[in-house]
């Protein structure tokens, strides 16, 4: 788990916010939503996309393919995806059915052999300003991470 990780629950967010319809349900999809929300917050704020804004939409693009990979691979699928752009940082929440916490992985098994996998979480924790993973009312969790702009 992330050292600074927040377990909560679920709270009413009065910020407005970009959902994707149809939800996506694999990472390619989520990464041209992610994409989107970057391109069109440049042109809202007439602020160029040059080669820093693409820089920091890749790492957001990054964070955003481990959380959906992760809700796929572990638990049990997405069940809501969103993306926004909030300040100097960009905001993405997936949700998955699964209510465990994630976990990191050490890349070395008992046995002293690589195992494949388990960097997903650390990368996230990495690159986000901030993680929340929240109980849902209906079951399962959502995770959110800040990923800032520069």
């Amino acid at each position: 788990m992330c050292d600074e990780h927040r377990t909560e629950a679920a709270p009413q967010l009065s910020v407005a916010r970009r959902r994707v319809r149809p939800q996506p349900s694999r990472p390619a999809e989520v990464r041209r939503a992610v994409e989107r929300a970057v391109s069109e917050r440049c042109r809202a704020t007439h602020t160029p996309c040059d080669a820093q804004a693409l820089s920091d939409a890749l790492l957001v693009v990054l964070v955003a393919s481990e959380l959906t990979t992760n809700a796929i691979l572990h638990g049990g699928g997405i069940t809501d995806f969103r993306v926004t752009v909030e300040g100097r940082g960009v905001c993405v929440s997936v949700s998955d059915r699964s209510a465990a916490l994630p976990v990191a992985k050490t890349p070395v098994d008992p046995h002293g052999r690589w195992r494949p996998g388990g960097h997903g979480w650390p990368i996230v924790c990495r690159l986000a300003r901030d993680v929340r993973v929240t109980d849902l009312p209906s079951g399962g969790k959502r995770i959110t991470a800040v990923v800032p702009l520069s």
